[in-house]
């Protein structure tokens, strides 16, 4: 908790040495002096409390766009236009504690993080005899480095007044998610985006 001013002159008062020359009185001219040293001392106090705030950039608002410098952001899949401070809070923290993956459960928990909590993911495989059974999806040779996140909500941008001329009316799909996933996919794998059931 922080210190007042009223606090500090007290503590200030506290170190003098008694006498006559030394009044403790709080209308004395020795005691306004204190109360403006103290006035000093608490806002000291205060900008370390600040300071300790942005060291963790959840609750970061001075120093966040230093955060975001650290972070690499915004890079190439962030938000469009302007985002709030939550939102670019949100997205320095989800940057500095991304472990990476590369697991299905890895990409289904990102397209959640974008708001897509039911997404699912098909692998598709080659067709290998021996190994295929009859019914089972299958493609040529590439197909086994091709997946598919699919997410049931189909989301649906409509043209807003203002929006500059040849603009699309509507545009349909997540590009934000569908950019991360691009980002973090394995290299050699090709990605599939189903919207809708």
């Amino acid at each position: 908790m922080a210190m007042t001013a009223e606090d500090y002159r007290q503590q200030l008062s506290a170190l003098l040495p008694l006498g006559l020359a030394w009044p403790r009185e709080p209308d004395s001219t020795l005691q306004r002096v204190l109360g403006a040293f103290g006035a000093g001392l608490a806002g000291v106090d205060s900008r370390s409390n600040e300071l300790l705030r942005e060291t963790y950039p959840p609750t970061s608002y001075e120093l966040l766009a230093d955060w975001e410098r650290i972070a690499g952001l915004p890079d190439e899949c962030s938000l469009l236009g302007s985002q709030t401070v939550q939102e670019r809070r949100n997205a320095v923290a989800a940057k500095l504690a991304a472990t990476g993956g590369q697991s299905r459960n890895y990409f289904i928990n990102v397209a959640a993080r974008y708001g897509h909590p039911n997404a699912t993911i098909t692998e598709y495989r080659a067709r290998r005899y021996g190994h295929s059974r009859l019914g089972q999806r299958y493609g040529g040779w590439r197909w086994q480095f091709v997946w598919q996140l699919r997410l049931p909500v189909i989301p649906v941008v409509p043209r807003e007044c203002g929006d500059p001329f040849g603009e699309p009316f509507q545009t349909w799909g997540d590009t934000q998610l569908e950019c991360m996933i691009n980002k973090l996919k394995p290299a050699h794998t090709w990605v599939l985006f189903s919207y809708g059931s």
